[in-house]
């Protein structure tokens, strides 16, 4: 009698082997070696429905060691997600459906995009933390509209990552206790043994955060795993780590080694992984008892389950139709927001950070799906959530205090809006945002809509100095493809700026605000900034030449430009708050704007690279910042009317 787990746990396996094989590359030790607790985990366990891969409230399971993508993409397609035999022969290929490492919204079935290492078990722990606050909204007694797990396959190098101890830090102390952790614990990496790099006690590491642990010594033990899952889905008030020792290509003839990580193992090496295992397929090919198994027991359950769940939200409906009525714009990401009644007059000054702490606080009463906080500096960002702090205790609260997390903040936020339901977002100083690129840098990939805010712009937060002074961090952010940088100039724009980076659907904002009061202005409004440049101060007869500015140096330019105006020249003020907006303008559009052979002087309290794009002259700063008050750094640096003014004179 044919043993169906173990030929569909090797099914996995050389489905991986074969593919990366075929591509003549990727990272074969994981997929030999976790196939039997991904199998485990898929066959008795997880609640996914694959006809309906976005099914709110599915089972998650998060690669987090991303390189092992072709055991997701095997696991995947033997569970019916549209990923044929076909796509998996096309591993590592373009165009194809199965990358090199798992891409979301690439992928059918892929929950997020991962591969930088600790990445994906930090998008976890915000789906977990979705799940929980949803759960808490929604549920009622006899209605479990928002129940599941969140599973994650880890590898040695995701927990040496230190955005994952952040992460793990903060699952810990919020006891997400339906976050559930994999470890494929095989004690080699790229380099060779982890005990090179590492001899930490697990368990005691993992207890001191305040998660549940639990061992499997033989990866090969599916009772064990299976056991040890059950256990873990009991524990509800921790998330718990269940280490599974394993052996890295297990069955060949470098099994155990650093050889077997990262390259394809090769024909021979496959002839006698195939012999080892008694498996007598071709490349390629699938039992069809394999098909039907994973159909049984992953596809059908998943139906049945989803089925269950609708029939459940049909009479949640017709019980509490107020609910379902909110629970269904949670879903679709809708929001509503009216900040009408912030009204400032022109000539006034605030600091943008006040302006947009007043907007969020507002957008969050009128939206119960806003939800967010900073890294332990709501008191200076004012990005902060309504309804108090939450907490396990208070899983309905909307202020999450991240602490000084800043690299998993931003991965955090992004899994709660890779969750679906939630409108996140997150608050840090400007120049910190280098703590979280690699999390801005996948959302922007993703094309998902999260929301990072950055306070302390510019070398105007004086006394803290050039540590805390952002000078390159604009550029490094506007390079990002497909990310919405915004830098307000006043009120009316970070008004705006606060409407559109929460009505964004696909597309991830950075909000750039003023610690110091800057000008408002009479002429600025939502649909400037949704063209990304626009006309704040026209001429009045003939265009002798152009102010260019965002931010705080908009205010500037425009008492620039009646310096200029009592010398006779008649001048334009641009205000730019999004380059990534104006550069997908018409050219028709830029041109009005931005007239070609006019002369044009960029204004901004930081590195001159990202405006060469629009015109040859930059006003701006490429050292690094100096310690001492406001109005000494400021004219230090030259950021006066005066010498904006004489610059402008100075362009030939």
């Amino acid at each position: 009698m044919i043993d169906i787990e173990k030929l569909a746990i090797d099914t996995v396996r050389f489905l991986g082997v074969d593919a990366i094989n075929k591509a003549n590359s990727g990272h074969p030790g994981i997929v030999i070696g976790a196939a039997p607790m991904a199998h485990t985990l898929f066959t008795k366990h997880l609640n996914v429905y694959p006809k309906n891969s976005t099914w709110i409230n599915r089972d998650r399971f998060i690669l987090s060691a991303g390189h092992g993508s072709m055991l997701l993409y095997a696991l995947n397609h033997l569970s019916g997600y549209k990923i044929s035999i076909d796509d998996l022969k096309n591993f590592r290929n373009y165009p194809g459906n199965t990358p090199g490492h798992p891409e979301y919204g690439h992928t059918d079935g892929v929950e997020t995009t991962s591969g930088p290492l600790g990445q994906g078990i930090s998008n976890a722990v915000g789906m977990a933390l979705a799940e929980n606050h949803l759960a808490q909204r929604f549920n009622k007694e006899n209605y479990k509209i928002i129940d599941h797990f969140t599973y994650v396959l880890v590898g040695d190098g995701d927990l040496q990552e230190g955005v994952a101890l952040e992460a793990i830090s903060l699952a810990g102390h919020l006891k997400l206790g339906k976050l559930i952790v994999l470890y494929d614990s095989n004690d080699i990496q790229l380099d060779g043994k982890t005990s090179m790099a590492i001899s930490d006690d697990v368990k005691k590491k993992f207890e001191a955060q305040n998660w549940h642990y639990i061992k499997v010594n033989d990866g090969e033990d599916l009772v064990s795993i299976n056991r040890a899952i059950n256990r873990a889905q009991k524990v509800v008030d921790k998330p718990t780590i269940i280490e599974v020792k394993t052996i890295i290509g297990r069955g060949t003839s470098i099994q155990g080694t650093s050889k077997v990580h990262g390259a394809a193992i090769g024909d021979n090496e496959r002839k006698i992984l195939a012999e080892n295992l008694s498996y007598n397929y071709q490349p390629f090919e699938v039992d069809q008892k394999v098909y039907e198994h994973f159909k049984n027991k992953v596809y059908n359950r998943g139906r049945r389950t989803f089925n269950k769940w609708q029939k459940s939200l049909e009479s949640y409906k017709n019980a509490y139709p107020n609910d379902y009525e909110l629970f269904n714009q949670f879903v679709e990401g809708k929001v509503s927001i009216d900040l009408s009644s912030l009204s400032y007059e022109a000539g006034s000054k605030e600091a943008t950070r006040n302006v947009f702490g007043k907007s969020l606080e507002l957008a969050s009463k009128q939206n119960l799906n806003i939800i967010g906080g900073s890294a332990d500096l709501t008191s200076s960002t004012k990005a902060k959530g309504n309804d108090g702090n939450y907490l396990s205790s208070q899983p309905l609260s909307r202020n999450i205090n991240f602490g000084v997390r800043e690299h998993a903040m931003g991965a955090i936020v992004n899994g709660m809006m890779l969750h679906g339901g939630l409108k996140p977002f997150s608050g840090a100083f400007f120049v910190f945002s280098d703590y979280m690129k690699p999390p801005i840098r996948l959302a922007a990939m993703m094309k998902i809509p999260s929301v990072f805010i950055f306070s302390h712009d510019s070398v105007a937060v004086g006394e803290d100095g050039p540590t805390h002074e952002p000078i390159e961090q604009l550029i490094g952010l506007r390079s990002i493809p497909d990310l919405n940088v915004i830098r307000p100039a006043d009120a009316n724009e970070t008004k705006a700026a606060v409407e559109i980076a929460f009505e964004s659907t696909n597309t991830p904002t950075a909000i750039i605000t003023t610690r110091q009061s800057v000008l408002n202005l009479s002429n600025t409004n939502k649909e400037g900034v949704l063209k990304g440049a626009y006309i704040v101060s026209p001429e009045k007869n003939k265009l002798d030449g152009i102010l260019l500015a965002a931010g705080s140096e908009v205010g500037l330019a425009y008492e620039a430009k009646k310096i200029l105006q009592d010398k006779g020249l008649d001048v334009r003020v641009v205000s730019m708050p999004s380059h990534h907006a104006f550069l997908l303008q018409n050219e028709d559009y830029r041109s009005k704007i931005l007239p070609a052979n006019v002369k044009t002087l960029a204004i901004e309290m930081g590195s001159s690279y990202s405006w060469y794009k629009f015109t040859p002259h930059v006003y701006g700063i490429d050292t690094f910042g100096v310690s001492a008050s406001l109005d000494k750094v400021i004219n230090h640096f030259g950021f006066t009317k005066e010498k904006i003014a004489e610059a402008f004179l100075q362009i030939k």
